[in-house]
């Protein structure tokens, strides 16, 4: 279990990564003692440093829902994190070059919340607690090395947890739709890259069902005394792999019948 000093380090190590744009090396080699609630410590100081700098949360990011995700980083669980107001962008913008280090992105199904939710709930619960679901493109970064550039090891569950989960960004549709309005198992997203397909998904690769994400998260931010408050927005889950955006890319989500979203990066 690392102290206080070490989770406060590395906190801020984080952010000057992401204001630098230079990114550190794994946390899990500093590290190698650290635990999954460590990380989830190192995210809570990050998000102790941001709301002293007038940040504010607007809703919070799962990832890792997918089988095929979480067999790759030989874990068993999603993870989370938190989206800050500084990283909700407008459907059809232009993200600045200089804004990301490594920017990638992912289609999901967004859940914007119209009561609190906390600790152990039910389908049923996230569902009259939702004021509408929308399609949504998630932006990820990562202030952390992908793999230690002298032995070659990939990051750890560890590190992405640290890293915020690797949130960058949000980009939300206009299109609102009432949460048991589609079946989302079965609700897919077109991904286009400079107007050439390159991905496909459907919900149901999001633990079979989106809304058994905002149940797993409920229980997992019970677990640190968080909840998901009224008029936050929820990212669900990816249903596809990420996309790498380098400067020019432009990318379009097609939702068929739900919607769709764009996003463009300079």
């Amino acid at each position: 279990m690392l102290s206080q000093r070490e989770i406060d380090r590395a906190a801020e190590d984080l952010l000057a990564a992401e204001q630098t744009r230079e990114q550190i090396n794994l946390l899990s080699l500093r590290h190698p003692e650290m635990t999954l609630d460590d990380a989830y410590a190192i995210q809570s100081a990050q998000m102790a440093l941001k709301l002293e700098r007038g940040h504010k949360i607007i809703g919070w990011k799962i990832g890792l829902t997918s089988k095929i995700m979480q067999d790759a980083l030989g874990i068993s669980t999603p993870d989370s994190g938190v989206i800050y107001d500084d990283m909700n962008f407008a459907d059809e913008s232009t993200v600045p070059a200089m804004r990301f280090i490594q920017p990638r992105i992912e289609a999901e199904i967004a859940f914007v919340m119209k009561a609190p939710i906390e600790g152990k709930v039910t389908r049923e619960d996230v569902v009259a607690a939702t004021e509408y679901v929308a399609p949504a493109i998630e932006i990820l970064d990562t202030r952390i090395l992908r793999n230690d550039p002298k032995s070659g090891q990939a990051r750890l569950i560890f590190d992405t947890v640290s890293d915020n989960a690797a949130n960058g960004g949000i980009v939300l549709g206009s299109q609102k739709h009432a949460p048991d309005a589609f079946d989302l198992r079965w609700v897919g997203a077109i991904l286009k890259k400079n107007d050439e397909v390159v991905a496909t998904g459907l919900g149901a690769a999001v633990l079979d069902d989106p809304v058994m994400g905002i149940v797993w998260l409920a229980e997992r931010m019970g677990q640190y005394d968080q909840r998901i408050e009224t008029g936050q927005v929820v990212l669900a889950g990816s249903f596809i792999a990420p996309i790498e955006c380098p400067s020019g890319t432009k990318i379009t989500a097609d939702y068929g019948p739900f919607g769709a979203v764009r996003v463009n990066f300079e």
